[in-house]
């Protein structure tokens, strides 16, 4: 027994306590000795080739006769202690029993082993270019649903499929064998960077300036809010960081994600040209500091300007060697700098506390109260204001985005960023506050340098040098060298080794150069990766194991270059502020928009935020940067508008789920439920048209032209019924649902994509008059293609068409049927629009055409929707595409059919619209032309009215109208009154049209009655001889009107005519499809047109 596997046996013994369906392994169908070693994994049933990842072919068996396959641990002798759990045992039978056993493992293992349905897991919500772990995918619902004579699962891993420990090692091994990316925690990606960046030339050079205009005070006061608008982005910047994993391309990541590609695709490129010419910016600074010290020295090489441009090349071309040696170096290049750096701040410090006398001449005293007081208060010189001193200093408070621009390079972006970003403000707030106390409390505002300008006793001298043993009076006049307001250098001065200040600046400038060196390609790639701009794909490429865009760099690199060798940056730079601005105004912005849409999407793990700061944070950005130059603001928000309308206008074909999105829709179902709230009002009244025309590519001109009146206008649903004889497809019905539904956005159709399935097509379009729509966006009026080939076809499917618009005007709604004598269906015609898009075809070198198999006799027929020839007969109806070596020539009726199906695509031209009212149906014949006329490709054509009257009264009737149209605002061209419409038609045309009912009458008078009733019953489309008789005078009236339609209105260009009804239950469908093709036969494009005897139109305001 202990070579066999035990079966489950299922039997009504006393031992078992639930029935079991046994699933079957496609792998272990045959029962058979167990292995004797089996791979060490956690399910010793499985064999080592099912943990590959595929689900498994499972199948229904019968229980007694098959095995199934136990783990080792499973025991195979009967268990005597009884629990409340079920396990299972072996018994001396060979079969394995369910018992009540806690002291069995089986039941002990990973929840799920035994079934396909997975248990949740972190890997099936990953993206398909996730780049960590592997994208596994659940079972779909079909694959757990579907009968089991389905399809193969598709790849994925079951739940129990999971590597052994051994496996799991090979995989971590192979993995590091390629060597994986450098990643970076979020001190050395954070941290460090924004304080780089933050920690400018503006701390040694520009600070104490700060401080001798606006004083102590003020300059606070200007830290702190720089500080809170760099803060508010900050914690904007850590919500959208924390809603979700963030890839590498920094605030146009950020940005982009949240606010869709428009925002992000224009802010993207400026942000990343900013950075590119930041670099510039700051290596020039370098170097003017460099050949300052050259001059010095008296060393320059030819002149000053010449010079910051040869420092400046190589400095770039340094700093490009640096950051192309990847990421891991210029990471360490930072840290050195940052060593620098911070040495240079601890010197400053340190020699504020050492005051000597040979610093006294020059303002250098060391903390003195009366110094402290004399500065705590402004003295604004030089025009300066205190707006002007915030907008030289808030460029230093920027760079807090220097570690998101990185952000593909973080271990962990999401904990990283907020950390990182939010500390490096408070620690580099702290400091610029530290600085200004310290060089406001130790230096005076002005000093001569002489150690003579001592304190005289015949001078009156109440300053704080006074106190302090120096007048320094003199340098009221102007030209003193020394002192807060004279001498950028004077930190040199007070710390206690000058030349490491000069370090610091270097290593500032050099910090914030490679800083900006590596985000600009960084955030150029991530951009050129979504391929907003079509031109730009060529940047999108990496190198190496961190995908370094070198090429990125090159470009950098070369505008980097030319902003150096123009040396003057001084009209540049406050650009360059301004867009670092705006893309701190859209971070902001981001919160906020996506906090007000309230998507449940919208879930970062950093709480410390609030949407209503963050738009204060958006306004205050916005305000800043007018504040430091509004030329400079115009220009930048005029670039960012051009951006938005560019990708605007050419909507990449992205989806990331934005806020926009989400607040479309928020917006969109406010709306809808408002207008459930309003009766509708004829002034508001709107065709809005539920157009059965199939697959939108089948029947184009009668979507074309419910197009032309209802585009931007009012609702256009393109209705489809799938007859189907076999079970419907959902699923297939689904796929086709998003095929359709972008080819009619790509076609521009303002139009909604609703298939059913049903038996026929009266019972799909009751589905679809009923249930399409949404409160007051439902549509009111139907839209159908005439039954061309009618005669040719079943007549039961004429008997759902005719009571298609029997089910319409029931439900109220108006009907209008589209006649084009060449017909509308072109769905059998080879080489048409296909549905699939792009990635859908199929990989073949010929050219894909659709093709469509239509039963000739009824070609224009909604009740037998497009059927496409397929390779597999379990897919009878499905948009395909096949290839052909050679497209085979049209008929001369295809052709002309082809022609005819885009006429109303292309502009008009001058013409007529002639519009027949003969029976008021609330005015929806004349809504139609006049809306057609109001559109461009309409708009050349005039407005012709017929309507029927007496010959003795043509010109009153003829005033009448003119009043009535006169009054509902509708310009027309003229008026005609038809006073023959009573007379007889002519011989030849009623003889046609009775050789046209003759197959489908009745006949009752050649048969006995009850054969004629049953006959009747069985085909209710016949016609009787008393229908005939009794409607002889409609029968007359529209042979009549087919002749006066072929003598006024034969070169119109679109006809709009009443149509005439037939009563419910009395008028046969047979005689009614008679009316209807006799009426419209041989004519120019024809509409027929029945409102539902509801006012559409007023002429009350």
């Amino acid at each position: 027994m202990s070579g066999q596997k035990p079966s489950l046996k299922s039997d009504d013994s006393a031992q078992s306590r639930f029935q079991v369906d046994v699933v079957m392994e496609a792998s272990s169908a045959a029962p058979g000795p167990a292995a004797p070693s089996a791979p060490a994994s956690t399910d010793g049933s499985r064999p080592p080739e099912e943990s590959k990842g595929r689900f498994r072919v499972v199948g229904f068996m019968d229980s007694g006769a098959m095995d199934i396959g136990l783990p080792p641990d499973v025991s195979h002798e009967p268990d005597t202690a009884k629990s409340d759990s079920v396990s299972l045992h072996s018994t001396g039978t060979g079969h394995t029993h369910i018992s009540d056993s806690h002291s069995n493992t089986y039941y002990m293992r990973t929840f799920g082993h035994n079934t396909i349905d997975a248990v949740p897991n972190i890997d099936f919500y990953r993206q398909t270019a996730a780049p960590f772990g592997e994208k596994l995918t659940r079972p779909s619902l079909s694959e757990l649903h579907d009968e089991l004579d389905k399809e193969p699962f598709e790849d994925g891993l079951a739940n129990g499929e999971e590597p052994s420990a051994a496996e799991e090692a090979a995989a971590l091994a192979a993995k590091e064998a390629k060597g994986g990316s450098v990643k970076f925690g979020w001190v050395k990606g954070v941290l460090i960077r924004c304080m780089l960046n933050i920690w400018g030339v503006m701390l040694f050079i520009r600070m104490s300036w700060i401080v001798g205009q606006a004083g102590i005070g003020l300059t606070i006061g200007i830290i702190l809010m720089a500080t809170v608008v760099t803060t508010i982005t900050g914690l904007s910047t850590s919500a959208i960081a924390t809603n979700g994993f963030v890839r590498g391309g920094g605030a146009y990541y950020l940005i982009s994600r949240s606010l869709g590609p428009e925002f992000g695709g224009s802010i993207g490129l400026i942000f990343a040209f900013a950075n590119a010419v930041a670099v510039a910016m700051y290596v020039v600074g370098f170097a003017e500091t460099v050949v300052e010290l050259l001059n010095d020295v008296d060393a320059l090489m030819t002149d000053e300007l010449n010079d910051i441009r040869i420092v400046g090349t190589l400095t770039i071309i340094l700093l490009l060697g640096i950051s192309v040696a990847g990421m891991e170096w210029e990471a360490k290049a930072q840290i050195v700098l940052l060593v620098i750096l911070l040495a240079a701040i601890v010197n400053f410090f340190f020699g504020s506390f050492m005051p000597s006398e040979s610093k006294e001449p020059k303002g250098f005293f060391g903390y003195r109260t009366a110094i402290l007081l004399e500065n705590f208060g402004p003295e604004f010189r030089d025009g300066e204001t205190f707006f002007s001193v915030f907008a030289i200093f808030f460029p230093a408070a920027t760079g807090i985005l220097a570690g998101a621009n990185i952000s593909g390079d973080l271990t962990d972006p999401q904990s990283a960023i907020p950390k990182g970003t939010l500390l490096a403000i408070l620690i580099t707030g702290l400091t610029y506050v530290a600085v200004a106390i310290s060089a406001g409390s130790c230096i005076v505002r002005d000093a001569t340098g002489d150690h003579n300008d001592t304190v005289s006793p015949t001078v009156n001298c109440t300053d704080a040098a006074c106190t302090l043993g120096y007048d320094f009076s003199i340098c009221k006049e102007g030209g003193c060298p020394f002192g807060l307001m004279n001498d950028f250098q004077v930190m040199s001065l007070v710390s206690s080794f000058g030349p490491l200040i000069t370090a610091g600046i270097f290593s500032a400038t050099l910090s914030s150069a490679l800083a900006s060196l590596v985000s600009a390609p960084k955030v150029f790639q991530a951009l050129c990766k979504d391929n907003i701009y079509p031109g730009l794909s060529v940047f999108a490429k990496g190198y190496g194991r961190n995908n370094e865009p070198l090429r990125g760099y090159v470009l950098t690199f070369c505008i980097g270059l030319a902003f150096i060798l123009v040396a003057e940056l001084n009209i540049i730079a406050p650009i360059i502020s301004n867009f670092f601005l705006a893309s701190y105004a859209l971070i902001n912005f981001s919160v906020f928009h996506a906090s007000l849409a309230s998507s449940p999407g919208w879930r970062p793990s950093f709480k410390y935020y609030n949407m209503w700061v963050s738009l204060a944070g958006a306004i205050l950005c916005c305000v800043v940067m007018f504040v430091i130059n509004w030329w400079a603001a115009l220009v930048t928000l005029l670039i960012v508008l051009a951006l938005y309308i560019y990708v605007s206008y050419k909507k990449p074909d992205v989806n990331w789920g934005s806020s926009t999105q989400a607040l479309i829709y928020n917006q969109a179902l406010t709306h809808c439920l408002n207008l459930t709230g309003v009766e509708d009002h004829v002034k508001n009244f709107r065709p809005q048209c539920l157009v059965l025309a199939g697959y939108p590519n089948a029947r184009p001109a009668l979507l074309q032209l419910v197009n032309s009146f209802t585009k931007n206008v009012s609702l256009m649903v393109s209705g489809h019924v799938r007859t189907v004889s076999r079970r419907s497809n959902f699923r297939e019905l689904y796929q086709d649902y998003a095929r359709c539904q972008r080819y009619l956005n790509k076609k521009r159709i303002k139009a909604f994509y609703a298939p059913v399935f049903s038996d026929n097509l009266r019972h799909g379009a009751q589905l679809l008059l009923q249930a399409v729509g949404l409160g007051r966006l439902k549509p009111n009026t139907l839209v159908m293609g005439f039954k061309n080939n009618w005669s040719d076809g079943n007549m039961r499917d004429v008997e759902n068409y005719i009571n298609t618009i029997h089910d319409a005007f029931d439900l109220l709604f108006g009907v209008v049927i589209l006649r084009l004598q060449e017909g509308l269906d072109i769905s059998h015609i080879q080489g048409q629009d296909e549905l699939l898009s792009s990635h859908e075809k199929p990989p073949v070198i010929t050219k894909d055409v659709l093709i469509s198999v239509i039963p000739a006799k009824d070609s224009d027929s909604d009740s037998c929707p497009s059927k496409t020839t397929t390779v597999n007969k379990k897919e009878e109806i499905k948009l395909i595409s096949f290839s052909f070596l050679t497209k085979s020539p049209l008929s001369l009726t295809d052709q002309r059919l082809l022609e005819s199906s885009q006429q109303f695509k292309k502009k008009q031209g001058k013409g007529t619209i002639d519009v027949w009212w003969l029976f008021d149906d609330g005015g929806l014949t004349l809504l139609i032309p006049y809306l057609l006329t109001n559109r461009s490709k309409w708009g050349d054509c005039r407005i012709r009215v017929f309507i029927g009257g007496k010959i003795n009264r043509i010109d009153h009737d003829r005033r009448a109208m003119a009043t009535l149209l006169s009054r509902f605002r509708i310009d027309f061209s003229d008026i005609n009154v038809l006073g023959d419409i009573n007379t007889k038609p002519k011989k030849h045309n009623k003889l046609t049209f009775k050789e046209l009912i003759e197959p489908y009458r009745l006949k009752e008078d050649d048969m006995e009655q009850e054969a004629a009733e049953r006959l009747k019953a069985q085909e209710p489309w016949r016609i009787t001889d008393n229908e005939l008789e009794l409607y002889k005078a409609k029968t007359n009236r529209q042979i009549r009107l087919n002749e006066l339609l072929k003598e006024h209105s034969s070169t119109a260009k679109l006809i709009v005519m009443s149509m005439p009804l037939a009563r419910k239950g009395t008028v046969s469908s047979a005689l009614y499809m008679c009316w209807l093709e006799t009426l419209s036969k041989d004519l120019p494009p024809l509409l027929l047109v029945r409102g539902n005897h509801q006012s559409v139109l007023t002429f009350y305001s």
